[in-house]
């Protein structure tokens, strides 16, 4: 799949790329196209993605969702090759099974020199902030603990202090540092903080876990937010400190809430924009009917570009095409309204009828229906091209499937500059008429209702408005005369015939 122009991989090490969430939630959609680009990336090169499970932070741990997590994957066809349900070399695939591996790495880079053990306590470092805070600095730690005697470690232990472990960053020159998608970044070393390694808990922090765990699983490229970014000197510089190869880096740009204002996160599930619900957690979009194709293509395009001027493309084209060098480094503002164009496009186009109707069977049986298979398959052509999202067919089909015909109203018949004697001589007249058709076919119950129309004098959307309110029950659905032919001649004219009951009664 890679060219020679290709600058995706080094050469020297197979492609190997992770997605590692914290179980703290449901899948956010910004996490969800940072786990499809790092996949992508993976499949382009033939190589393998990886799914492990970062739950040091056991304090903001969420019963349930890492299931919820895997689910939504596997709902985006975003299948990983190892992982905490799959077996493979570098298990196991969550951190806090992992705790002896980074308590052994921590302790060597202390014996090492390259970090020490720090005994100041939660009191003393929430006065050191507010010091630094009244003479306008930023939150941080002053390194009084790194260089301390082995007596003075002794006293504190003796005080039955419990240390962390902080790293020994370099305390002048410049890191530069190379990202896959912003090319070359400098850092000044003097900015950079002796960060947490190990708490005094014996968890790791992120800073430490990932970097053992990216060495110990071979990850070759590293994919994660811009957020992770001002870290990357610490990190590259711990690289170093382990003599350990450093993968490659490529920092994704986040996703923007639809009015360009601040990061689209959790806390926005459910709110709305311009009227209309914004969905962010990649369950709602199932929820809510959208195909997982449209949903993979409509990420595919926030921040990347497919070329040809094409939006519109399969999981297939995209994994042959993609480039993680050419993500757009910058962020990218939430553009819902292409996601009902996408998801109508995959409706009318890419599924067959046999596949659309499987996919449209959940929303009809979640809108409480028994569904016929065999009626549904009937149907499935007419709703093709009326829907946005696969939810629709239940409000503009699901009449088809009542235990019982549920009546309209007589406002409902009643169709525009009618009255309901006038609509009531319609509906009798239809269903005379249609009594007399043999051929119960749509060309046939057109070119009759045609004929009715002129015998009336009345339009077009009159008369088959009426026909459709008496047939369907409702003010939207599927054609008139389609629907007629799905319901049989005798449902129709039993239909039409309680029509005319219910304007009779009607002043």
């Amino acid at each position: 799949m890679t060219d020679g122009n290709d600058a995706n991989v080094n050469s020297a090490r197979p492609v190997r790329t992770r997605f590692a969430p914290s179980p703290t939630g449901p899948l956010h959609i910004g996490s969800a196209r940072t786990a499809l680009f790092t996949w992508l990336l993976a499949r382009h090169h033939g190589g393998q993605f990886v799914l492990r499970v970062e739950d040091t932070d056991q304090a903001r741990f969420v019963e349930g969702s890492l299931e919820r997590v895997m689910d939504g994957l596997r709902w985006l066809g975003i299948e990983w090759d190892e992982g905490p349900d799959k077996s493979g070399p570098y298990g196991p695939y969550v951190q806090s099974e992992r705790l002896e591996t980074y308590q052994k790495w921590a302790n060597w880079l202390v014996e090492n020199g390259k970090a020490y053990r720090c005994y100041t306590s939660a009191e003393e470092l929430a006065a050191l902030n507010e010091e630094r805070k009244a003479k306008g600095l930023s939150p941080g730690y002053d390194r009084r603990h790194r260089d301390l005697t082995p007596d003075q470690e002794a006293a504190f232990r003796a005080e039955g202090r419990r240390p962390v472990i902080r790293f020994k960053a370099p305390l002048d020159g410049k890191t530069i540092v190379h990202d896959l998608i912003r090319g070359e970044v400098e850092f000044d070393n003097t900015l950079l903080q002796d960060i947490v390694l190990l708490k005094s808990d014996g968890f790791p922090t992120y800073h430490l876990a990932h970097v053992i765990d990216d060495h110990l699983m071979e990850i070759s490229h590293v994919t994660r937010s811009i957020e992770w970014f001002p870290s990357l000197p610490i990190h590259i510089h711990l690289w170093h400190a382990f003599g350990w190869p450093i993968p490659e880096y490529a920092h994704l740009p986040v996703l923007l809430n639809p009015n360009g204002q601040g990061k689209l996160s959790k806390r926005h599930a459910g709110f709305t924009q311009d009227g209309k619900q914004v969905l962010v957690l990649v369950s709602e979009f199932q929820e809510a009917g959208y195909l997982p194709e449209a949903v993979v293509n409509f990420l595919t395009n926030i921040g990347w570009n497919f070329g040809d001027e094409r939006e519109v493309f399969d999981v297939s084209e995209a994994i042959e095409r993609f480039n993680v060098r050419k993500v757009n480094p910058a962020n990218s503002i939430y553009p819902v309204e292409k996601l009902d164009w996408l998801n109508g496009i995959y409706i009318r186009e890419k599924l067959s009828d046999e596949e659309l109707a499987e996919r449209l069977r959940e929303p009809l049986e979640r809108a409480g229906l028994r569904v016929d298979m065999d009626r549904l398959r009937q149907i499935t052509p007419l709703v093709r091209v009326r829907i946005k999202t696969l939810n629709d067919v239940a409000d503009m089909a699901g009449f088809f499937f009542h235990e019982e015909f549920r009546p309209p109203t007589a406002e409902m018949l009643i169709q525009k500059k009618m009255d309901a004697a006038t609509t009531r001589h319609t509906l009798a007249r239809a269903s005379e008429v249609l009594a007399e058709v043999d051929d119960f076919t749509v060309e046939t119950l057109h070119n009759v209702s045609l004929e009715l129309v002129q015998e009336l004098g009345l339009k077009n959307g009159q008369v088959f408005g009426a026909m459709r309110a008496a047939i369907t029950g409702q003010m939207v659905s599927t054609p008139t005369f389609e629907t007629m032919e799905v319901l049989g001649k005798q449902e129709t004219l039993r239909r039409l015939r309680i029509g005319v009951e219910i304007l009779a009664e009607s002043p």
